[in-house]
């Protein structure tokens, strides 16, 4: 989240310590995993070092997206575009230690991409893939990047239709106070813990960076994980210097639990509409629409163009869409059946390029209705990629042609 983020924010002369070199010593590894192990109420504080193996650049790390900027060299580069950034090892780790028991409470980053339950993550500086509703507070996860920062109004609106107030970012400007029920959740939690884990983070901007010591006042222990120092290295029981990932895998192998591999699952629209004036004409005028299932205003990030044609049908020309929503209108014999092929192309950061459609459409014919239940179709999309390792797989839903791409 470092490089829009930071392109975002509002300009601070003093952003803390920046450039400080990173340090690599021999990881105490067992002794971490003997404490996870015998603790009662782990809390996982993580910051941005935990997602540089993403291609996701730190902030304040010898590369980082401060330290260059203080050099003049503006903002780096990264990998891949942020909205195709998957989770890190230690990401999948943390999901893994909260399904076993051990992890009872995170703090902040990329997780709710990764499958950590939401009521047991507390996004203190908020999440650029997250919209909240400003009047009745129901909260949208998307699939694309919310294009502004400093919970200021975007340009979509709450889908329940007894509410339909705009929607707003989550993530915080400089000057933006901590959101308080996430701030209440994660200092709650850091009371309770008897160890507060630190990932990644150089725990340099308060508030937040004094959550871990509320654990001392309990009897509890802090463990940091990081390259740099930090200010509260100090106050650690146990200080490990190592690449997050490294550190977390010794951790699960000591353990002896698997870290399961990330399968993202996007969502689109394929939506056909027929337009009849009258009954008995002997043609049928309709589109076909792929857009977001977040609606029309949100964009498809993760697909470039669509190609539409028609096999069984010479006659009819193969279109190539460009331009979001993909949207094709024609005019076709109502008494032929079409069988249309999609052709979705893909963007930077997918494991394939492209994936075909199949959607056949009778005029004169019921669709049928499939009503398949969502999470069961979405499971076996993650079953069958992890067994294939390969993406691009795709299922319909629901009737209405609304179809899911494991990647």
């Amino acid at each position: 989240m470092s490089l829009g983020y930071a392109e975002k924010l509002s300009y601070r002369e003093d952003v803390g310590t920046v450039g400080m070199s990173e340090i690599f010593d021999s990881p105490h590894i067992k002794k971490l995993a003997l404490m996870i192990q015998k603790s009662k109420h782990l809390v996982v504080f993580t910051g941005a070092g935990i997602s540089t193996s993403c291609g996701i650049p730190d902030f304040r790390g010898p590369k980082g997206v401060w330290t260059l900027q203080r050099e003049g060299k503006g903002v780096p580069e990264a990998s891949l575009p942020f909205h195709r950034a998957m989770p890190s090892m230690t990401h999948m780790a943390l999901v893994e230690l909260e399904k076993a028991g051990f992890l009872k409470f995170n703090v902040d980053s990329l997780h709710l991409r990764s499958g950590i339950p939401r009521e047991k993550l507390a996004e203190l500086h908020g999440n650029s893939f997250r919209e909240i509703c400003s009047k009745c507070g129901v909260e949208y996860l998307r699939d694309f990047e919310v294009e502004t920062i400093g919970l200021k109004k975007t340009s979509r609106s709450c889908s329940d239709v007894k509410c339909g107030a705009k929607l707003k970012d989550t993530v915080l400007d400089w000057e933006d106070v901590l959101p308080p029920t996430e701030m209440n959740a994660a200092e709650k939690h850091c009371r309770m813990a008897d160890i507060v884990l630190c990932l990644g983070t150089s725990l340099q901007i308060t508030p937040a960076c004094n959550l871990p010591l509320k654990s001392l006042r309990g009897g509890g222990k802090i463990v940091i994980v990081n390259l740099q120092q930090t200010p509260k290295d100090k106050k650690a029981s146990l200080v490990i210097r190592g690449l997050v990932d490294k550190v977390i895998a010794g951790v699960m192998h000591y353990l002896n639990l698997r870290i399961p591999p990330y399968v993202r699952v996007d969502l689109f629209q394929i939506i056909f509409t027929e337009f009849q004036a009258f009954s008995e004409r002997k043609y049928a005028k309709w589109s076909l629409k792929v857009t977001s299932v977040h609606g029309e205003r949100a964009p498809l990030p993760f697909i470039i163009s669509v190609e539409v044609s028609f096999p069984e049908r010479p006659e009819l020309k193969t279109s190539v869409l460009h331009q979001q929503p993909f949207l094709l209108k024609r005019e076709t014999l109502k008494t032929r059946p079409l069988k249309v092929v999609l052709k979705l192309n893909f963007s930077d950061g997918c494991g394939c390029q492209c994936i075909s459609i199949e959607c056949p459409v009778n005029f004169q014919a019921q669709l049928d209705s499939l009503n398949h239940d969502k999470n069961v179709v979405i499971q076996k999309l993650r079953d069958a990629a992890i067994q294939d390792q390969c993406c691009g797989q795709g299922k319909i839903l629901y009737s209405g042609l609304n179809l899911a791409i494991g990647s």
